[in-house]
């Protein structure tokens, strides 16, 4: 008994780290870290919500193989031990394998865009802390590949373009 729950904690510890992945645009790798990124301005045109289905790298299904054949081969005699720890391996790997899938399974946003070229552009991105409307002036921000969404930052009077000087306000006439 004292075995089972051994391994029963193993599977739900594999299954708590496999949900501890995300995909989120708030998060940033390690590897984009320090990294030059590509940025596009765009408007949205919309977004929905979609699910982005949860990964089945096989290591739900062997975890869950694993603790169910050990379990299952300690139950009765040589024989009874087995026949129940192949049917608990089989068993297990089902379970393992659907309990992978539904903890990595994530909510997201199908964002379309519209760049100022005229472009269109649909990214599928982990919901956030940020939302988006038709029209929100939006950037996308490319590194190595992967793009996220985000709202575009908003300008402020002093800021003025790249090799520019921004102009002061004309000075008021002086009384004469």
């Amino acid at each position: 008994m004292n075995r089972l729950v051994i391994r029963l904690t193993l599977l739900a510890s594999v299954a708590a780290l496999a949900a501890c992945s995300t995909t989120s645009p708030d998060v940033v790798s390690r590897n984009e870290a320090q990294r030059l990124s590509t940025v596009v301005d765009a408007v949205v045109l919309s977004s929905r919500p979609v699910v982005v289905e949860g990964q089945q790298s096989g290591l739900g299904a062997a975890a869950g193989g694993l603790a169910g054949g050990m379990a299952g081969s300690s139950v009765g005699g040589k024989r009874e031990a087995v026949v129940v720890g192949v049917l608990g391996a089989v068993v297990g790997g089902v379970i393992g394998n659907a309990v992978e899938r539904s903890t990595t399974r994530e909510e997201a946003l199908e964002i379309l865009v519209q760049l100022k070229n005229g472009d269109r552009r649909s990214v599928v991105q982990a919901k956030a802390s940020e939302s988006f409307n038709p029209g929100d002036p939006v950037i996308l921000v490319t590194t190595n590949g992967k793009v996220r969404v985000m709202k575009a930052p908003v300008a402020t009077s002093a800021a003025a373009p790249l090799g520019t000087t921004p102009t002061s306000a004309p000075a008021a006439a002086s009384p004469r």
